[in-house]
């Protein structure tokens, strides 16, 4: 397995590097600048990666073989680990990320993959003799090949999360990632590439602009289960397409996670961590902290340092060192997250303005600065729908049921955040709360070996922990007489 030059870059199908008959561009959104080209693949790329992962399941010793899936994994999280900078560097200038963020990312990426390295060689089958004479056991096995198809707001960190668990359940992997971080993907694959333990077919990867590679991917029968991360009407529609062969599926999508601000609650720390939850990554994360709720006896005081906290963010490019939150994807999405604020004056009031940055240098880059809109009826636009920019709400409430009530009423449920000094408040809300994750005195802390994922229309399964593996992997049930003899 050789590498290549992210100058452009390329697909890489069992075990090859491969060119598509399409080449599209990849851009800094700091600048507009192109800074690479890329093959831009779809279903010729998605047909081959299928195939390649197929016969790398039904003729290889990895799904057989955890020695072998444990050496690669930990080979795998070395190589990430020695070329952290390169990938850092790289994602900070084409997804816009600020270093410190960049970084943020790939270092997730190597515990989680030791982590999945080590759960390669654990086992936790059950046997037991259920009747006398009558022998029961349970074994897991590798469901096929799977299709993990990741956004491009954190290419790392989210293909990891879905790839390194279906790796180490024995399963082989066709990944598709977005053209917007064209060649971050690239330096990706290279690193996987070059796992000398990992076996030719075992990991097949392609970027794409469009969409034709990932429906195939998704419709294929040759695919057996589906790990995908973006949003919720995409993941309607990758259910509906995937029903035919009853595919195995594992989909984290929108959020809009509400920040519940008690009276009671330390407004220091609060207001730091509220600032950064609407800011980071620009708000491009599924758990931005998109809806502040906070308690009446609180909400002049926190209005005031919200508003003075999110007007003062330094915006900029990640090459400038004082810069605290980056461009936006692209310019589409800069106009996009403008209009969505500007939509939203004609029914509540507009705290803090912010929205597109259409003067100065930054005017040449998908730059917005971040927007607080008061409102107070949950059902408008603004509440309900994600935004996935640096746009948040601020909402009053008046006493505990009012403020889970407000926290659950939309239709999603990925995460929450609990504020408040009382020792019992925040596990006794967080109980009440339709959300995967809710954190208490804090946002965003997320570890390998605990479960993260979505209630109601934030998705279906869940990734990190064991059950992760579990989503690739299918439970055969064994069942062997033999009586005692006579």
């Amino acid at each position: 397995m050789t590498t290549q030059s992210t100058a452009h870059a390329r697909n890489f199908i069992d075990g090859v590097w491969t060119d598509s008959t399409t080449v599209g561009e990849s851009t800094d959104p700091a600048t507009g600048e192109v800074i690479g080209t890329y093959a831009d693949g779809g279903t010729d790329e998605a047909r081959a990666a299928i195939d390649a992962a197929r016969r790398a399941f039904r003729t290889g010793d990895w799904a057989r073989d955890r020695d072998l899936r444990a050496r690669a994994l930990f080979e795998m999280a070395d190589r990430m680990a020695a070329r952290r900078d390169e990938l850092v560097a790289l994602l900070s200038r084409e997804n816009g990320k600020i270093p410190a963020e960049a970084a943020l990312e790939v270092d997730l990426t190597v515990s989680k993959i030791r982590y999945y390295g080590a759960l390669a060689l654990t086992e936790s089958g059950r046997a037991a003799e259920v009747k006398p004479g009558l022998y029961s056991m349970t074994l897991r096995q590798p469901v096929g090949v799977a299709g993990v198809i990741a956004p491009w707001n954190s290419p790392v960190i989210l293909s990891v999360r879905s790839f390194a668990p279906a790796l180490a359940a024995g399963a082989t992997v066709v990944l598709k990632l977005p053209a917007q971080t064209a060649l971050t993907n690239h330096l990706l694959y290279e690193i996987v590439a070059g796992t000398t333990a990992l076996p030719r077919g075992v990991f097949n990867a392609f970027t794409e602009s469009g969409s034709r590679g990932a429906r195939l991917i998704v419709s294929d029968p040759g695919v057996d289960v589906i790990s995908y991360t973006g949003s919720t009407r995409v993941g309607r529609a990758i259910m509906a397409d995937a029903s035919a062969s009853l595919k195995g599926m594992s989909l984290e999508l929108g959020g809009k996670t509400p920040m519940i601000v008690f009276d009671d609650a330390d407004l220091d720390a609060a207001v730091p961590v509220l600032t950064k939850a609407v800011t980071t990554f620009t708000g491009q994360f599924c758990m931005t902290g998109s809806r502040i709720l906070v308690q009446r006896g609180v909400a002049d005081e926190l209005r005031t340092r919200l508003t003075a906290a999110l007007e003062a963010v330094k915006v900029g490019p990640g090459t400038d060192p004082d810069s605290e939150m980056g461009p936006l994807i692209d310019t589409a999405n800069a106009e996009r997250v403008d209009r969505a604020v500007a939509e939203a004056a004609a029914y509540a009031e507009v705290l803090v303005r912010g929205g597109r940055i259409t003067e100065g240098p930054l005017a040449r880059g998908a730059f917005v600065r971040p927007s607080l809109v008061e409102v107070d009826d949950v059902d408008r636009p603004i509440v309900q729908q994600e935004v996935f920019g640096p746009v948040a709400t601020f909402e009053v409430f008046d006493d505990e049921a009012d403020a889970i009530a407000r926290a659950n009423a939309t239709e999603f449920g990925l995460a929450a955040s609990v504020w408040s000094r009382d020792a019992d408040r925040p596990l006794r809300v967080a109980r009440e709360l339709d959300a995967g994750t809710v954190w208490s005195n804090t946002w965003a802390v997320i570890v390998d070996q605990m479960e993260e994922g979505g209630f109601k229309q934030s998705g279906v399964g869940r990734l990190n922990g064991e059950r992760a593996l579990e989503e690739f992997q299918e439970i055969k049930h064994i069942v062997h007489p033999a009586p005692r003899a006579s």
